[in-house]
Order: C-alpha cells, then sequence, then structure tokens
C-alpha cells in the first residue's frame, strides 16, 4: 500500500477520494509538525505516520505533486500556487489557505493527520484554526522539534550527496565505503551549497526569526510541544510519544 495511493485525496484536491482508507488506529491523533532544516523532522514525520497510523498531509508533496498532474485535474488554486513557483516567488498565504479548504475532507480522515509545512504564517494558522472550528476538531498538539544551531550545522554541514543517484551521505554519521565515493554508482560524493556552514546558519536565522510568530501563537494556545532533537531518531520518536503523553494528560 503506497502513501502516495493513500493520500490521493491530499495530493489532487477537490473531489478525488483515497482508493484505500487507512486502518483506525488505537487513539487518534491531530498534529501540526515545526523544525528547522536538519533537525531530523522528515524522519520524525516517517515514523509517527507509520507507528502511530496517522496520515501525513504535507504542502511539499501537494507542490511537488502538482507538477505531473494534467491541467484538468489542477484546480485554480492549484494553478496559481504553479505560477509563483515558476517564477522563483513564494506561494502567498491566500492561494494556500486555498489549497488547504480544497482538502478539508483529509482533516477530517478518520485516522487522523500531522500536517507538514502548513502553517506557516501565524495568519495561516488563525486562518487553520477556523476550517478546524467549522469542522468541530481540535489539535492535539504543535511539535517543534529543536536543535541547537551548532547541532544543526554538524549535521548539515557533512551532508554528501551523489549528483549521479542522488544517494545521500554523511561524513561521520553515514560515510560512503571510499571517501567521496557513492557506495551506489561510484559517482563523486558532493557538498550542496545550502549545506555549508555559512549557508546553514543564514537558512537558521531565517528560520527562527519567521517561526518565532508561530510558535508564540501555538505556546499561548498551550498546543506548543517542545522536543529536543539530538539523538537517534528512535530516541527523538520516544521522547516525542512521552511528550504527547504528558500533554495530553495534563
Amino acid at each position: 500500500m503506497s502513501a502516495q495511493k493513500v493520500r490521493i485525496a491530499w495530493i489532487q484536491g477537490g473531489a478525488a477520494e483515497c482508493e484505500i482508507k487507512p486502518p483506525l488506529p488505537p487513539r487518534v491523533f491531530r498534529l501540526v509538525l515545526l523544525g528547522a532544516p536538519g533537525v531530523g523532522k522528515g524522519t520524525q514525520a516517517e515514523l509517527l505516520c507509520e507507528r502511530l497510523g496517522t496520515c501525513h498531509l504535507s504542502t511539499g508533496d501537494i507542490f511537488r505533486a502538482a507538477k505531473c498532474l494534467a491541467a484538468e485535474q489542477r484546480s485554480p488554486a492549484l494553478d496559481s500556487a504553479l505560477g509563483y513557483m515558476k517564477r522563483g516567488d513564494l506561494v502567498p498565504d491566500q492561494t494556500v489557505l486555498d489549497l488547504v479548504r480544497e482538502r478539508t475532507r483529509c482533516v477530517r480522515c478518520h485516522g487522523g493527520f500531522l500536517l507538514d509545512g502548513f502553517p506557516r504564517t501565524v495568519a495561516q494558522a488563525e486562518a487553520f484554526d477556523q476550517i478546524l472550528q467549522k469542522e468541530d476538531i481540535a489539535l492535539d498538539g504543535v511539535l517543534n522539534y529543536e536543535l541547537p544551531i551548532e547541532k544543526v550545522v554538524a549535521r548539515l554541514g557533512g551532508r554528501r550527496t551523489c549528483p549521479g543517484c542522488k544517494a545521500v551521505f554523511h561524513v561521520t554519521g553515514r560515510p560512503p565505503r571510499v571517501e567521496g565515493v557513492c557506495d551506489h554508482c561510484g559517482g563523486k560524493l558532493q557538498q550542496r551549497e545550502d549545506d555549508r556552514p555559512e549557508a546553514v546558519r543564514v537558512r537558521m536565522e531565517v528560520y527562527e526569526k519567521s517561526t518565532k510568530p508561530l510558535t508564540d501563537f501555538y505556546r499561548k494556545r498551550g498546543l506548543l510541544v517542545n522536543i529536543e532533537a539530538e539523538g537517534t531518531a528512535e530516541e527523538v520518536y520516544q521522547r516525542t510519544l512521552d511528550a504527547l503523553n504528558s500533554s495530553h494528560s495534563a
């Protein structure tokens, strides 16, 4: 059962329906996911959805899939978003909100959801609150993964990518068998420009500045769950579960 098939309603929006309904988990979670680049947010999203049965709703997946959808499968909001992306512009709040509103049935998914990439601004968060209230749905928490900037620099700064097969390695965490050479195709590993330490620091500063109003917004509503992202994926996952259970019983 592929994730793509399960999330067809999220990818296409409108009247599209998932071909396979996710099983009802023992406990339903409705969560928002936050975290800077390099904190391991993607890995945690995979683990949470696989083990808790929640549906991973990523706005990034919508944008990536939109490029492959036929014109008749794209909504006006999706066409508008593609236009901004092709020009290299940020997709504005209103367009992103229109895309989410087209997919409200996914928010009602009986298996719950893990929303990734939205909301990104307080305006989006306020509008999403209105959507949830209309559907009589409440968030269980907003997971905010945190890692000191030096740790993020070390993680991303050590990442090496193969330009041929796109495999990803790390100089200390996941080194190739031969230094600088891809294990799979023998290509020469490279460091992405935005993974260089100076670029990572700039990205982190931009992220923290833009995200602080959003974390403040959810903190005031008692929904923010800060999680230390240092350690193995399993350790961070267990920390996440403990934090969720603690906040639920509080």
